[in-house]
């Protein structure tokens, strides 16, 4: 049986091509996409899943979601991505709509309609907050909530301290990390150094002559040089893709370990830091009283802290073919 899939996205180019992975899947159904705004707007957000799911001949359905983080203006990442999220290459629109119900109902509806289902979040964490809010119950029932998002033991990829995803929107990370949902986190550390695409990997891609194989790399044109600007590094980073890997199939996992997790929402030197008690110190009398709203719950997240970087080039190869 396929295990039926939820795709929570702010769909830019890295976002794009993990979409690929999960819709080309014979192990997954994916039941629903809901859209945020993030890496771009929520409008191109949407257009931009229903154009990539169709481009793998998907009729999936695509619910768009919050305009804007809970309590901040929407800051995107369009000097990464483009203003398009997809490199400015010109795609044309869709052929279909998007459906009329919200990304919120729209999640709420699938946990309780599909037994197992497992969440996997490539953008901000708002939609999820607002499902979350409106019905708290539906945290146990989720199988998985792999969660692109956080830099749990390196420095963030938009401040020092935090990742885009996170910082976008920490208070709905903060409320999703303390609801119970079974969150995986796949930080931004892990599509770095040996997981990034170098220059024979592109080709690699671009060899297998497919169209998806084509807009894999073309849509991540504007982000490879970003992605130099920002760090130094050559190659095609990508993030979501290696969060949907770690999804599609957790054996790639090298290391990970349980944690008691939650996100800086007050300062602003260290907004959207992802806090991973790692040393297991939260118990300690010196920090129990600042920690006692998550020590309360007792809910820990997985941890991703390192993957077998060949079997997830190999994943993504093999989706492209």
């Amino acid at each position: 049986m396929t295990r039926p899939f939820l795709i929570d996205t702010d769909t830019a180019s890295d976002d794009a091509v993990a979409l690929i992975m999960a819709v080309r899947s014979p192990q997954v159904q994916v039941v629903a996409i809901t859209t945020v705004a993030g890496n771009v707007d929520v409008r191109q957000a949407t257009r931009n899943a229903l154009y990539t799911a169709e481009l793998c001949g998907s009729d999936v359905p695509v619910f768009p979601g919050a305009e804007k983080p809970l309590k901040r203006p929407h800051v995107s990442a369009d000097w990464f991505h483009g203003r398009d999220g997809l490199g400015d290459h010109g795609y044309p629109p869709p052929s279909r709509a998007p459906e009329k119900r919200s990304a919120t109902d729209a999640i709420i509806e699938s946990i309780e309609s599909y037994s197992g289902l497992e969440m996997v979040t490539l953008g901000p964490l708002t939609n999820v907050a607002l499902a979350l809010q409106k019905k708290p119950s539906i945290a146990p029932k989720v199988a998985r909530c792999v969660v692109m998002g956080g830099a749990p033991c390196c420095e963030g990829n938009v401040t020092p301290a935090a990742e885009y995803n996170i910082w976008c929107d920490p208070e709905a990370a903060r409320i999703v990390a303390r609801s119970g949902l079974p969150i995986e986190l796949v930080g931004w550390h892990l599509c770095r150094g040996e997981a990034v695409l170098n220059r024979f990997d592109i080709q690699h891609v671009l060899g297998l002559a497919t169209p998806v194989a084509k807009f894999a790399i073309e849509c991540n044109s504007r982000a490879q040089e970003a992605f130099l600007e920002q760090t130094g590094e050559h190659g095609i980073s990508l993030p979501d893709p290696v969060a949907m890997a770690v999804a599609l199939d957790p054996s790639i996992v090298a290391s990970q370990s349980e944690h008691f997790l939650d996100i800086e929402t007050e300062s602003e030197l260290t907004r959207g830091m992802t806090v991973v008690d790692r040393l297991n110190v939260a118990l300690n009398e010196r920090n129990r009283a600042v920690w006692t709203p998550r020590l309360g719950r007792g809910h820990k997240a997985k941890i991703i802290w390192t993957i077998d970087n060949l079997r997830w080039k190999l994943a993504l190869y093999a989706t492209l073919k």
